[in-house]
């Protein structure tokens, strides 16, 4: 076989590069290019992709090898129905290391037919640093890098309030668009640069909060043979993704005519406000993860696909998201139950095998952000308790135990501070006591629980009722 680049796979298609992409891992190349890529397919979009490395020592040189092809892999349930599908990835034009090269980097921005801006630099990306003294000499960080592109954008064009400009941020941070824009700002003072610059940036160039939803495994290092087979080249960029994916743009512009994703029948959302969707996602897709992990570990379940489709455990999850947390969400019934029915087919992918042990990672702050507001806002709105959250908080707490009921050993992964807590608390052999502190303990929930009506009894039942069944 031969390697896998634009001479033993022939483009006649040229295209303008209409999209900058700082970052080249596997999300974006796996989210971003492959719907970048559908739309030249299905819509008049025509435009390319160059990615900007922003880290000195990443994978570009791999993606110029390849000459930007590769393969999308997609591998998982729609709508009930196996899918298993390669797709070729065109778009992608090359890679620039502004670290090599900073003139070649910054040239990028005299592009007459740019549009859009995206980025993945991982959720430490997106920082402002005083160090950074001048734009004249690389800046260490990408909004840094971000604000010299822009700046020599404005400096080389008479008719720059023409170029409009669109960034979205793909950092898995709240409000991503606005703290990206803050950070630029704040460049721009640091640098004391031209007040026409920062009037044009506010005005011309619309920083997008947004939401993306897709998991993106990576590269099938164990199928990749078989892979290579099937596509006839050797491909070492093959990225595997599941189906599903749900991109949520809050913009208060109309962008949709030149971002025609309905057109291309792509599940992406043009939104005024992005807070419920983000609420959504947390609660339901990252609220049932965290809140199944402890219930199924504890029962002797290893994956996620078994969680949801054992008897013993696949009711309790169904009862938790379509019971207990959909309830509490504000956007209509009919698409919080279309998305949850997404959740449990994703969660029942055969492709993957997602141990529960692995996303317990973390579970106390994970459980803190992703289940503890379900769970209150319940409350708050029945005035009852959530049985089935209330179950999984009762179990995080024995999991926390760090040993089962047959005292085999829970491989926790946590700060050092807590599992200390909790296996001092453990220590005590009153459960009353042992329940008491852990949900007084303000430093891991924020509030003391204790002062929720009938919370801890309810706790110490479910602990009991465990101890009674193993």
């Amino acid at each position: 076989m031969k390697k896998l680049n634009r001479k033993t796979y022939p483009i006649e298609i040229k295209r303008p590069i209409k999209v900058l992409q700082f970052g080249e891992g596997n999300f974006l190349r796996g989210f971003v290019d492959w719907i970048f890529d559908i739309l030249n397919e299905k819509t008049d979009f025509n435009g390319d992709v160059q990615i900007v490395q922003p880290l000195e020592n990443g994978m570009g040189h791999l993606i110029n090898e390849q000459e930007g092809l590769y393969h999308v892999l997609l591998e998982g349930l729609q709508n009930g129905k196996k899918i298993q599908e390669t797709r070729l990835i065109t778009c992608v034009r090359e890679v620039i290391n502004p670290f090599k090269d900073y003139k070649a980097f910054l040239k990028l921005g005299k592009n007459p037919d740019l549009e859009f801006i995206v980025s993945n630099t991982t959720e430490a990306g997106i920082v402002f640093e005083p160090e950074d003294k001048s734009f004249e000499v690389l800046p260490s960080t990408f909004p840094g890098k971000l604000t010299a592109l822009l700046y020599y954008r404005f400096l080389h064009f008479k008719d720059v309030k023409s170029k409009k400009l669109t960034v979205l941020p793909c950092e898995l941070i709240d409000r991503n668009g606005d703290k990206l824009k803050t950070a630029t700002l704040n460049y721009i003072q640091l640098w004391n640069l031209p007040n026409g610059f920062r009037v044009w940036l506010e005005n011309h160039v619309a920083f997008c909060n947004t939401l993306v939803d897709r998991i993106v495994p990576g590269f099938p290092g164990n199928t990749i043979d078989q892979i290579q087979e099937k596509i006839g080249n050797i491909d070492n960029l093959v990225v595997k993704t599941e189906p599903f994916h749900l991109w949520v743009i809050e913009s208060q512009k109309p962008i949709e005519n030149y971002f025609p994703t309905e057109e291309a029948g792509l599940n992406i959302k043009f939104v005024s406000d992005i807070t419920p969707y983000r609420t959504r996602k947390v609660r339901i897709l990252n609220g049932a993860h965290t809140a199944m992990v402890p219930v199924g570990y504890l029962y002797s379940i290893e994956t996620v696909k078994e969680t949801v489709e054992h008897p013993k455990t696949a009711s309790f999850v169904n009862q938790v998201i379509f019971d207990e947390i959909i309830p509490t969400l504000d956007l209509s019934k009919e698409e919080l139950t279309l998305f949850a029915n997404s959740v449990i087919e994703r969660f029942k992918n055969p492709f993957v095998k997602h141990a529960l042990i692995s996303i317990a990672l973390n579970s106390i702050s994970k459980f803190k952000v992703r289940v503890l507001p379900s769970l209150l806002e319940y409350r708050e709105r029945t005035q009852k308790l959530p049985q089935g959250l209330v179950q999984s908080f009762a179990y995080l707490i024995l999991f926390y135990r760090g040993k089962k009921n047959n005292n085999e050993a829970i491989p926790l992964k946590d700060n050092k501070k807590t599992i200390t807590f909790f296996k001092e608390v453990w220590q005590h052999n009153d459960l009353e006591i042992v329940v008491q502190k852990i949900l007084g303990n303000k430093t891991l929930w924020d509030t003391n629980l204790n002062e929720i009506p009938e919370l801890k009894n309810n706790i110490i039942k479910e602990i009991n009722t465990y101890y009674g069944r193993h």
